[in-house]
């Protein structure tokens, strides 16, 4: 119902100074998306602003009419991609390498205890995988799971990794295991591949991505403006309050307007649906089945906050190689699996892109909480919560009080679809929905599956392509972020 575009990969403008809700690489497998993404936003042909600073090499488009972003917003950059876990006080790669530097942070002790455990893992893995918890143990070791995954994992979900389905991890770290990281490093020492598409390397280990010069939500603002001028419409702070259907088909859709309290009527042919499952059938007429009914009601998600944190700096320094503006740290996002605090990331927008930054010589964060709507964390005053995270970050030693400039909050309901509640007998809400032939649950709330943002587009253009096709059944659908040219491999 807001007037922002995007959903969770909007962009925020704060005094100027831009927020990415959840950090959002555009990066795919797919060459369709990424070929999609290019035509709306070309290539950068020029160097940014902290390219020309730092004098640093990247990959320009050689297209003749290719943006330069000094003089034109309408520009994809090329980003250097750093991710690390912040742990003990110390940086880790991430995800978790068998570098020096793990083994100077951990000790040898530890490093030999990971090792056993892994071995043990590969030889007697858990047969049948029937959680998360399983699932990890399985592809690191009990140690490095308990060391680096189980806390920061159930930061995320806000339950024990052993009640999350395995599907969870199927989706997001199904190809990554230390194997594949520790020969990632050693090729990359050997040849590193410059090329954007990055087709061969695991997701979770490219080394660049693209990105919108002024964060996601500018990609969905300019489709927004290429849309409407071919013609069509769109109804901003509108909510979808009623859904009538007809035998094996929806006949029209009712919409309420949050400024003016007016309801509209809709009819089409088709219907795609982006809206939570839950809310969807909710407002279904006739009512649906009530084995439908009760397993979209027990569907649970996990909301999100983000604080925007400006600051004049930070207090952990650049220890590496990489170059960087005013030498603050380089990472596009850090991972907080420090126990005594409930930060789950950090996120360094100076990093994204120079131009989300209104004055280059401050340093403008986002700290992310993974809660539930109502929870105690939920509840905080705006106020109280900004100084809690502030708080949190000064007991960790990230920052000093002193340095803080200002301060903002967001809050995203719905961030997360859950692989628990009634989770086990979604089917039963699919085969319904499936079963009225013009309508088309896709995208991450959609579908209730832990899509990204290329995943969710590739739902949509697969159904579109059936209706074009007279292709009847959904199931290709559904199938995208399963099948293995898809897989998002974090």
């Amino acid at each position: 119902m807001s007037g922002d575009i995007g959903g969770i990969s909007k962009t925020v403008n704060y005094k100027g100074n831009r927020i990415d809700i959840g950090g959002h690489r555009f990066f795919s497998k797919s060459d369709r998306v990424m070929k999609w993404w290019q035509h709306i936003m070309p290539l950068q042909g020029k160097p940014s602003k902290d390219d020309l600073i730092l004098v640093r090499n990247v990959p320009l488009s050689n297209e003749k009419d290719a943006p330069d972003p000094e003089k034109s917003d309408l520009a994809l950059l090329i980003r250097h991609r750093v991710s690390r876990i912040f742990f003990l006080r110390s940086f880790f790669d991430y995800p978790i390498s068998l570098k020096f530097n793990t083994f100077k942070n951990l000790g040898i002790i530890k490093i030999i205890t990971v090792g056993i455990s892994y071995i043990i893992a590969r030889l007697m893995p858990i047969k049948p995988e029937k959680s998360l918890e399983d699932f990890l143990i399985n592809r690191f070791g009990r140690t490095l799971y308990n060391l680096f995954f189980k806390d920061y994992t159930e930061k995320v979900w806000g339950v024990p990794c052993h009640k999350i389905k395995p599907e969870w991890g199927a989706q997001r770290i199904k190809g990554l295991s230390i194997t594949k990281a520790i020969l990632h490093a050693i090729k990359s020492i050997i040849k590193k591949d410059k090329s954007v598409g990055q087709k061969k390397v695991e997701t979770s280990l490219i080394e660049q991505f693209t990105y919108p010069k002024l964060g996601p939500g500018q990609m969905w603002e300019e489709v927004v403006r290429l849309i409407t001028k071919m013609g069509a419409e769109i109804y901003m702070h509108s909510k979808v309050v009623g859904i009538k259907y007809k035998g094996n088909n929806v006949t029209q859709i009712t919409v309420q307007n949050s400024k003016t309290n007016t309801t509209e009527t809709f009819e089409g042919d088709y219907f795609f649906s982006t809206m939570p499952v839950k809310e969807l059938v909710q407002v279904m007429s006739p009512s649906p089945p009530e084995p439908v009914r009760e397993v979209a009601a027990g569907l649970l998600y996990r909301d999100f906050i983000t604080v925007g944190l400006l600051l004049k700096k930070m207090k952990i320094s650049n220890n590496t190689k990489i170059p960087t503006v005013n030498n603050i740290v380089p990472d596009n996002w850090i991972y907080i699996q420090e126990r005594e605090v409930k930060i789950g990331r950090l996120q360094i927008f100076n990093n994204w892109s120079p131009y989300m930054v209104k004055d280059p010589n401050t340093v403008w964060i986002g700290l992310e909480y993974f809660c539930n709507e109502g929870d105690e964390l939920w509840e905080k005053s705006d106020d109280n919560f900004m100084k809690f995270a502030i708080d949190e970050l000064i007991q960790i030693d990230i920052i000093s009080k002193e340095d803080v400039l200002d301060s903002t909050l967001i809050r995203m309901p719905k961030t997360y679809p859950a692989y628990f509640g009634t989770y086990d007998d979604f089917d039963v809400v699919k085969k319904f929905t499936n079963s009225l032939e013009n309508l088309f649950l896709i995208g991450r709330n959609g579908m209730h599956k832990y899509n990204n943002q290329d995943h969710s587009m590739l739902t949509a253009m697969t159904a579109v392509e059936n209706i074009i096709n007279n292709v009847k059944t959904k199931d290709n659908i559904w199938l995208v972020n399963t099948e293995k040219d898809y897989h998002e491999k974090k």
